[in-house]
C-alpha cells in the first residue's frame, strides 16, 4: 500500500526515535538505499564530532546552528544545506533558538535502524 510510505515532519509519533545527545533527538525513516533523519536540537545543544562511512546530506529547516565539518565551523540558517562525504569528521551546535535539521544518509546507517541513544559506533 502506497500510504504506508507517506509521513509528516510534525508527527512526532512517526519514525524510529533516537536520543543522539542531551537536547538532540531524531526520528529516523529507513528505505532500501537511503535513510532520512528529522533531528531537533534544543537551544544551545550540540552533537559530538564523529564520522561514519555513509554519505550524509543535511538541510537546516528552522533555526540556526553551526556545522562542524572537517575541522571548520560553518554557520548555517534555515534554507542552507550541505554534503558530508563518508569518513569526514563532523558535528553540529544549535544556536540560541535551536534548530530543525533533516539529514539523508546513503546507504542507511545500521545503527539508526533501531531506537536507542547516541550517534552509533
Amino acid at each position: 500500500m502506497a500510504k504506508e510510505n507517506f509521513f509528516n515532519i510534525n508527527n512526532l509519533d512517526q519514525g524510529i526515535q533516537r536520543k543522539l545527545a542531551e537536547g538532540v533527538t531524531t526520528r529516523v525513516f529507513v528505505g532500501e538505499k537511503a535513510m532520512l533523519s528529522v533531528a531537533r536540537l534544543a537551544p544551545n545543544s550540540s552533537g559530538q564530532v564523529h564520522s561514519h562511512p555513509e554519505e550524509q546530506w543535511g538541510i537546516c529547516i528552522e533555526g540556526e546552528c553551526v556545522r562542524i565539518q572537517d575541522g571548520e565551523e560553518i554557520p548555517v540558517k534555515a534554507g542552507d544545506f550541505w554534503c558530508t562525504p563518508g569518513g569526514v569528521k563532523h558535528g553540529i551546535r544549535a544556536g540560541a533558538k535551536g534548530a530543525l535539521v533533516i539529514d539523508v544518509f546513503s546507504p542507511p546507517r545500521p545503527e539508526y535502524t533501531k531506537p536507542g541513544e547516541g550517534f552509533g559506533t
